[in-house]
């Protein structure tokens, strides 16, 4: 038996969120029924929404969700109805690397969370008129009033944590965090840099502020945000717009270069840039995704120093302990989240849209 539920959905590439009736199925043994309390808005949801990505359209997307679970497929064991649960990207939970925690490099990962539109079975788990839509976006098009998740995208946080202030935890933050804790893992002294003071960057900027790192650098174009990212624990900043990058890098680090880069733009010559800064045996991790196809053009000789240039999804994070250490942090004020969140009634979506697109928010994060 199906549900019916408002939902936003992007009719074509390019085209607005318009908010609409639609019929989830009904949980399958593996799935949740999640009344949404939030949702945070990502790039990634506005780059499928123009056509960027292969996404199936007219679909559901989201995921970022925050909520409460009304009911449980007949195999769910990790939740029950009236658990709050943070929703993040699923996985088959059999290949290798789910089996070695690391569930973000999924043998089945882009089908699943990215491009697929469907279960693993192929069957859709929401429709219109009786017509399939996408849907099982990162296993839960979180962007509705109403999710059928995935069972391995559900994580059962703190129920006396606000749920708008932890919906962005399932993507975005994580990424940023998991950046500096799971890749870089910053000895005592160590100088990061995170190039991009975004959603993603300021993440990065406030996990490094809890390692041992004694330089943390943020760089971006836009004033505000540098001054924000001092705030958030960045010892210097750099307007990218008046100085070169690599060339105050190498000052601001005694001419040693960068232990760490977290490159969160997206931007090639931005990364390359990154590259130059890294000290010798330094990592620089890409974070940002460009349009499939990007290449970036490298000095072979300059990484012969022990430089290491490390892709990364998701934090490659293992959510069901990293995404209840995070709440934990948010809820002792560890990791002022709320400093980047706007939150917005789930029927101003376009405007979120809107002035994330601008740079007037960092992190929208719709409420239901």
């Amino acid at each position: 038996m199906s549900i019916t539920t408002r939902a936003a959905v992007v009719e074509s590439g390019g085209a607005p969120f318009t908010l609409s009736e639609v019929e989830l199925d009904a949980p399958g043994p593996h799935e949740a029924l999640v009344r949404m309390v939030a949702t945070g808005l990502c790039h990634t949801d506005l780059s499928v929404a123009s056509g960027a990505l292969p996404f199936p359209l007219p679909g559901v997307l989201g995921h970022e969700g925050a909520g409460v679970v009304e009911a449980v497929g007949s195999r769910v064991t990790g939740v029950a109805p009236g658990d709050h649960v943070v929703l993040s990207f699923t996985s088959c939970g059999t290949c290798r690397n789910c089996h070695g925690g690391h569930p973000a490099y999924c043998a089945t990962w882009l089908p699943l969370n990215l491009i697929g539109g469907r279960r693993a079975d192929g069957t859709r788990t929401v429709g219109r008129g009786g017509e399939p839509l996408g849907g099982h976006f990162f296993g839960q098009s979180s962007f509705a009033e109403r999710a059928l998740v995935d069972e391995r995208s559900l994580v059962k946080v703190d129920p006396d944590v606000p749920l708008e202030s932890i919906a962005p935890l399932g993507c975005g933050v994580q990424t940023g965090v998991g950046a500096v804790w799971n890749v870089l893992k910053p000895e005592a002294g160590s100088a990061l840099v995170v190039l991009g003071a975004g959603a993603v960057g300021l993440s990065a900027v406030m996990a490094a502020a809890l390692t041992p790192a004694t330089t943390i650098i943020a760089v971006d174009r836009v004033p505000e945000r540098l001054a924000l990212a001092e705030e958030l624990g960045a010892t210097h900043t750099i307007d990218a717009t008046e100085e070169s990058v690599p060339e105050t890098i190498h000052h601001l680090t005694g001419y040693r270069g960068a232990d760490g880069v977290v490159e969160t733009t997206g931007n090639v010559a931005v990364l390359s840039e990154g590259v130059d800064a890294l000290a010798a045996r330094g990592t620089l991790v890409v974070v940002g995704a460009p349009p499939f196809g990007t290449e970036v053009s490298l000095d072979v000789n300059g990484l012969l120093a022990g430089k290491r240039i490390v892709g990364l999804t998701l934090g490659d994070s293992e959510t069901q302990a990293f995404i209840p250490a995070l709440v934990r942090l948010v809820r002792e004020g560890r990791l002022p989240l709320h400093r980047l969140i706007s939150t917005y009634p789930f029927a101003d979506i376009d405007r979120a849209v809107r002035d994330m697109t601008a740079g007037k928010a960092i992190k929208p994060v719709l409420t239901f």
